[in-house]
């Protein structure tokens, strides 16, 4: 580290010690992270060592052994395994205060209602107990404590903690936001995903499930309806003695920007698009050459997740994200936990069917998982068999339906969509009940103008841009 950056170093740790909010274990891995950063030990992928995974380590999840249909086996199974959801983020770009895990999904039914019941089915069935985990942030912790209460008389335990917290970085100076008087939430981020590894152990949960027997972590997005517990998957991993698996799952052009797995110096390892040179940017997005992505359904083992965090061996990708608080530029280092299989043995990918990567980050989804594509059923999302299309319609809402209310209100009720191949909508667009909507749909409203779509209209292959189009 050059000499400037090592006094920048030392001001920013006596700066960061004198910060009452936050933990000594906070305080040290911020200044490892920030070291690691001004270091500028970014991790380079030399391109042409780049090879595709075999079936060895990113297995085919069809080749995955059947389970025991014995209920004594599939307990024990169960016994074993912890879910722990990611419930750090803010429903605030679909317009919705508090944790994004509480906006109402279908039938009234939360994120969080939906993986409670899941476990709950779990538990009732096999007379196991799978432990649901929640990992909040500082911006979700109070309301999640207080929407947890309602589960207070359900079969399951439900356990939360926070990841950290860390003081955004004034660009100027380089000194903690909160230094400068902004001593509000506004003065901090979580540092990303990859924090669970040692929030985990430092909450004290870690140790306590494995006193427990408990021996592997199911880690995903609050937000992925998909992400349920696989059985077949956790046999696998306790069978082949593997202590990290990311479930990935074939890319198609929607998912381009999406983390992939490589072999790669004889390991498994995720590049992601901010490793890639500029001129490998296109082939990086290509089908062809990289065919899956990381959907963020990870399997880890609990007592490798103790190993390498007391040894301090996640030396994950430093992600920095530059960001504006008040007119003042500040910067947020954060780490994703997709990229610590480099650091676990016998670490795969298992190609998993896209059934399990259904995620809402916006209306447009909601849209999809709320129509007649799916239904729910013992807390599952299940996709409709009258869809012959694997793949679901890709839809585009305009910017009138991005807040979850005005989405609502706009439609009577959601269309029908088993045959849709596209929607675009543009401009102030209604919907009335039982509309039915199929092959390529435009619906472009003219500026200023209402455009009500009738109860029961049916529309297939068209561009209506007032009533006469209808």
């Amino acid at each position: 580290m050059a000499a400037a950056d090592a006094e920048k170093l030392s001001k920013l740790q006596s700066a960061v010690a004198d910060l009452p909010q936050v933990s000594d274990n906070e305080k040290s891995g911020f200044i490892n992270l920030v070291a690691r950063y001004l270091s500028g030990e970014a991790y380079h992928v030399e391109w042409s060592k780049i090879q595709t995974p075999t079936d060895e380590v990113v297995v085919p999840y069809d080749s995955l052994a059947p389970t025991s249909e014995d209920p004594a086996e599939t307990k024990k199974l169960l016994d074993k395994l912890v879910v722990l959801k990611l419930n750090g983020g803010l429903g605030t770009t679909m317009g919705c205060t508090g944790p994004k895990s509480v906006i109402e999904v279908r039938n009234g039914l939360t994120f969080l209602d939906l993986i409670v019941i899941q476990i709950e089915f779990l538990n009732a069935k096999y007379g196991c107990n799978v432990p649901l985990v929640l990992m909040n942030s500082f911006n979700t912790h109070d309301d999640t404590q207080k929407i947890i209460e309602k589960y207070a008389k359900a079969n399951i335990e439900i356990h939360t903690f926070n990841q950290s917290q860390y003081p955004r970085l004034v660009v100027e100076d380089f000194t903690p936001l909160p230094c400068k008087g902004n001593a509000g939430k506004d003065g901090w981020y979580p540092p990303g995903h990859g924090d669970v590894f040692p929030s985990l152990k430092n909450s004290g949960k870690l140790d306590a499930f494995l006193s427990q027997g408990k021996e592997y972590v199911f880690i995903a997005n609050s937000d992925n309806l998909g992400a349920v517990v696989d059985l077949k998957i956790l046999n696998h991993l306790i069978q082949h003695k593997n202590e990290y698996c990311m479930e990935v799952t074939p890319k198609t052009l929607a998912d381009v920007k999406g983390g992939t797995l490589i072999s790669y110096e004889g390991k498994v390892q995720l590049l992601e698009i901010a490793q890639v040179p500029d001129e490998h940017v296109g082939e990086f997005k290509s089908i062809e050459k990289f065919k899956i992505f990381n959907t963020n359904n990870l399997w880890v083992n609990l007592k490798a997740i103790k190993r390498v965090v007391e040894a301090d061996a996640l030396k994950m990708e430093i992600i920095p994200n530059p960001k504006e608080v008040n007119g003042i530029k500040v910067l947020q280092l954060e780490t994703a936990a997709g990229a610590a299989i480099r650091f676990f043995d016998h670490a795969i990918g298992i190609n998993v069917p896209r059934s399990r990567f259904l995620p809402v980050k916006a209306t447009s989804d909601l849209l999809l998982v709320q129509s007649d594509l799916y239904t729910i059923s013992g807390g599952f999302v299940v996709r409709n068999p009258a869809r012959a299309n694997p793949a679901n319609p890709s839809i585009e809402l305009g910017p009138e339906f991005k807040k979850v209310g005005n989405f609502l209100s706009r439609f009577k009720s959601i269309p029908s969509i088993i045959e849709l191949d596209s929607l675009k909508v543009v401009g102030d667009v209604w919907f009335g009940a039982g509309v039915v909507l199929k092959g390529k749909v435009v619906i472009a409203a003219k500026a200023g103008v209402k455009l009500e779509i009738p109860d029961g209209a049916v529309i297939e292959n068209k561009e209506i841009n007032g009533p006469e189009d209808i």
